[in-house]
This record gives structure tokens, sequence and C-alpha cells, in this order.
């Protein structure tokens, strides 16, 4: 990550709140600000004009891909928002490279301050902001704005769950913006989603055209893919809260199951940003694994995909230079030597102009198995769930054999991590979930639920953030602890860590209501040891 200093010089709180009231109203704009639902070529072509290029931002800013301003491309940035917060977090892959600005961070539970600062405040940028102006130029009929919508709660989704209260229901109000505790923000969510769904079902069922098509590079204007993908995501975050407010959660998952578009089923249903003739961007995992040589698979992951036998593995990860194996990394070491561990250690397996995954069908199906499980929700068993959530992540990632993948009753994870450097070996039995794949029926309700998330998690990469969101919401499926605890004085030993704590720029610039926003956080302190509202089982 040569230029990762030059990826930190983030917007300030100043700019970023005084910068959310902006407003691009001509009247021009007021003349195009029409209906959409009054579909005429003419008429689509002023709303593609009007919203498109604001769309296009956001779609490009919930997982950062592009260059910036001055041509440079923003794997960096990336690597900041995305790969060195949840995919370390959830031990997907692990950091071999050493900082000269710091020696202690992320990967050691030890925040470094400009790291913890991005994802909050990139997604002020390129997902509130544009999303507002989507807003100002449409009426609440519009299939723009609830499809804009969707994308914001989607990446906000994402912000609120690294940090937990966000300022989010008077965004653009004010210069200086409030914080919405987590379960207001969750609530406003679920009627954001509930809205937009109800627009789009209605547009749906009047119109068979695509709908934005050249600024829709998730599905190309697909609207009816678009609601499944809302009623997935709206599934997603009930059961995200369902061990804290259960009625809540069912509510919101008998909505989105029952809906009359369904939820995603297929692969072909899954959300991926595509690259395309009008837009290519150069894959930010495949960057700073091939040409940063900053990240390698992670130790949790080697123990469990090696342990399984899992056929994804290396439609996951490449074998390595050293040995032609497939190995891991500890999180949280020191005095590493990048040279030695980016020969041993398995790369990320993504081409440069790879897709990027939004959200794999596959996560569907193994919500629906959990809703099955714990709330008695959805039409199949709980076991016809979790086995299609496992054979539509194999065919989310060209993987064959899933049928004997379900079968097997016999592996398990490894239960001794070894280290592809020093052969140095570390026992993990106790940290891992050690449960075989193939489904038991007359087993308790919490192993099945343990086999459901292990299995869940392996489907979800490389979506690390999700991933630490459920491994914080239901302790599975373990994980190998990080080298040592003793570079944190925030999370307790071998504890996973909780949270971001709120950005430095927000102290400095949005102090009053920084401040307040700590006592949402529930008497933990604004630490990332502490526990977020939904996190409430651990």
């Amino acid at each position: 990550m040569k230029q990762i200093l030059k990826y930190t010089k983030f917007i300030s709180g100043a700019f970023l709140t005084g910068s959310l009231l902006f407003t691009s109203c001509t009247d021009q704009f007021e003349k195009w600000n029409i209906n959409p639902n009054e579909v005429t070529p003419e008429q689509m072509t002023y709303d593609n004009l009007n919203t498109g290029a604001y769309f296009t931002q956001m779609v490009k800013g919930v997982f950062i891909v592009g260059k910036s301003a001055d041509g440079v491309g923003l794997g960096g940035r990336y690597q900041i928002t995305e790969m060195l917060t949840g995919d370390i977090f959830a031990s997907y892959i692990a950091n071999i490279n050493t900082y000269s600005y710091t020696t202690y961070h992320n990967d050691h539970y030890a925040l470094y301050r400009d790291w913890y600062n991005a994802p909050f405040n990139d997604a002020y940028t390129n997902v509130m902001q544009p999303w507002k102006s989507i807003v100002e130029k449409t009426d609440e009929s519009s299939p723009a704005r609830a499809m804009a919508t969707i994308v914001k709660v989607l990446g906000m989704s994402r912000i609120t769950d690294m940090y937990g209260p966000i300022p989010y229901s008077k965004f653009g109000t004010s210069i200086q913006v409030p914080y919405d505790s987590q379960k207001d923000v969750y609530y406003q969510f679920f009627d954001e989603l509930e809205d937009a769904i109800k627009v789009l079902t209605e547009y749906s069922n009047a119109n068979s055209a695509n709908y934005m098509e050249q600024y829709d590079y998730i599905y190309s204007g697909n609207v009816a893919k678009w609601i499944k993908f809302a009623n997935t995501l709206r599934l997603r975050l009930a059961m995200r809260i369902s061990f804290v407010d259960k009625t809540k959660a069912t509510e919101e998952a008998t909505a989105a199951i029952g809906h009359s578009y369904g939820l995603m089923t297929s692969t072909s249903d899954s959300a991926i940003l595509h690259q395309m003739t009008s837009f290519t961007f150069t894959n930010p995992l495949w960057e700073v694994s091939e040409s940063f040589h900053d990240m390698r698979m992670g130790a949790t992951m080697d123990c469990y995909l090696n342990g399984y036998n899992d056929p994804r593995l290396s439609r996951y990860f490449r074998p390595t230079v050293k040995d032609g194996g497939y190995h891991g990394v500890r999180n949280g070491l020191t005095g590493i030597s990048k040279d030695a561990y980016k020969e041993a250690a398995s790369g990320l397996n993504f081409d440069e102009n790879s897709n990027m995954q939004w959200m794999d069908a596959a996560e569907a199906y193994f919500l629906l198995a959990e809703a099955k499980l714990r709330l008695g929700l959805g039409s199949e068993t709980v076991q016809t769930y979790y086995e299609e959530g496992i054979r539509t992540s194999f065919s989310s990632k060209g993987a064959t054999g899933a049928d004997a993948y379900i079968a097997d009753k016999d592996s398990r994870p490894l239960e001794t991590y070894t280290d592809p450097t020093t052969n140095r070996g570390t026992s993990v039995s106790s940290s891992l979930s050690q449960r075989g794949i193939a489904w038991e029926e007359d087993v308790s309700e919490e192993i099945k639920l343990e086999r459901i998330m292990i299995q869940k998690w392996l489907a979800l990469y490389p979506d690390g953030q999700e991933a630490w969101s459920e491994m914080r919401r239901t302790g599975y499926p373990g994980f190998v602890r990080i080298s040592s605890y003793n570079y944190t004085n925030e999370v307790k030993s071998n504890e996973l860590i909780s949270r971001l704590k709120f950005p430095t720029t927000e102290y400095s610039d949005n102090s009053q209501n920084t401040q307040a926003a700590v006592s949402l956080l529930g008497g933990g302190g604004d630490i990332a040891g502490t526990r977020l509202w939904w996190d409430v089982r651990r």
C-alpha cells in the first residue's frame, strides 16, 4: 500500500457536515423534476439526466471503486475502508505489511485514527450526499429515489454496524448534525425499505421496461431484481436485530419473505457491481493482494477451508508461490517479513477486472434457515434452506461438488493452525466451532444455528463487514485469536473487536453532537470494546 498516506487525507467534519446542505437546483433541473412513472422516452431521458450521475456516484461509493479526481486508483481507499476494518476483523484476511507512520493498528485491535475516520467520512460524501441530491430532484413516487434509497440503506447499514449511533434522520438539516441511536437508525431503515419496495413494485407491475438502465451497474435497470434485493436486505436487517428486538424482527422478516416478488433465489439475482463497456474499474481486492501484496488469507479461513476440504478454497484464494498449497496468516502479528509472507501465504483470487460482490443470493437461504429455525417463518424446512444456501454459494463461486460437501459428516475445521513461514503450530480447537457439515436434525436449536452460521460465514466471502457483524451478533463461527492482545487497552483478551470509534473529525467539527452520541452507546464509552445495540449475545 505504497500510496496509503495519499489516501488518508480525509474530508474534515466541517466540510462533511457543511457540504451536506449543498443542492444543485437550477431552473433547468426544476423543469426536469417530473414524475418518472409517466413513462415516455422523453421523460425517461430527463429523469436519467437529472438523477443518473448521482446514482452512479452512490453505486461506486458503497464499496469504493474507480479513480480519484487526479486519476489515481482507489484501491488504497478500499483497503482502508473495507480490508483494514471488517475484512480483517472477520479473519477473512490478514495484514502482512508494515507502516512507517504507525506500528500497532487495526489488525492489533489498536485502532489507527486515520483508518477509522475513513469509512464514516467517505459514506457521507459518496452515499448520503448524492442520495440527498436525488431526493431534491424527485418526488416520493420516483423509482430513481426508491433505487437510491435501497443503495443508501445498504451503504449506511454498514456504517452503523461499524460505529453504532450515526447522524441519519436529521442529515442535511443543519451544519452540525445530531446522531440517532442505532435502534432508531434501524427502524428508519425498515420504513425506507418498505416505501422503496412499494414504489418499485407499483412501477414494475405497470411497466415492463428497464429503468435508468445506463446508470445502473448492478441490475441494468431490472426493477424486479431491485425489489428482490431490497426484500433480502430487509430480511438481513431484520435478523440482525432478532436477539434484541424479536417482535420487530419478526414483523420485518415476515414482510420481506411474504412479498409478492420474494427474495433472491438464484445467482442471477445476486447484487453484483459489474464491469461494463461504459464502466470499468480495477478490482481493489486484486490490487491490494496482487499489486500491493499487503493482504493474505486469514488463519481462520485457512482452518475452515482446509479442514473441510472445501472446493471453494481454490475459488477464494491463490496457491502459494512457496509450495503451491493454501495457507493463511494470523491476524495481529508484529515484526512481519512481508517478503516471506507474500510467498508463503495465499493471495486473494480476484482478477484485475473482476466484478464486485454486493450481496450473494446464497445469503438469502441462510437468512431463511435462521428465520425458520428461530422465528418459524418460511415454507421450507431449515435443512432445505441450509443446503440450498451451500449449493447457491458453490454455484455463484464456480465451485463443484456441492452435494458431496453437503453430505460430509466427518470433516472438521483444523485443530492446529500452522504459520506458513515458521511452521510453528498453535492449537485453535477451543476457539473454532467443531461442527461437521452434514445437517443433523436430532440436535439442539443452538447447534443448528451454529452450523448455519459456519456455512453462512464461508458463503459471505469476501464481504468481511457482513461476516464481522454476524460473528458479533451470534458468536459464531469462532475465530483464531489475534496474535497478542498486548497492543490494545480497549478490547478484552480473547474477545472479538466490537466497533470502530467515532471519527476524530467528528469530535473536532461536530463536538457537541458526538459527545452526546457517546451516551447512546449504552455506557461502554467510545472504545473498540463497546458492544452495539444488537450485540447482546456473546
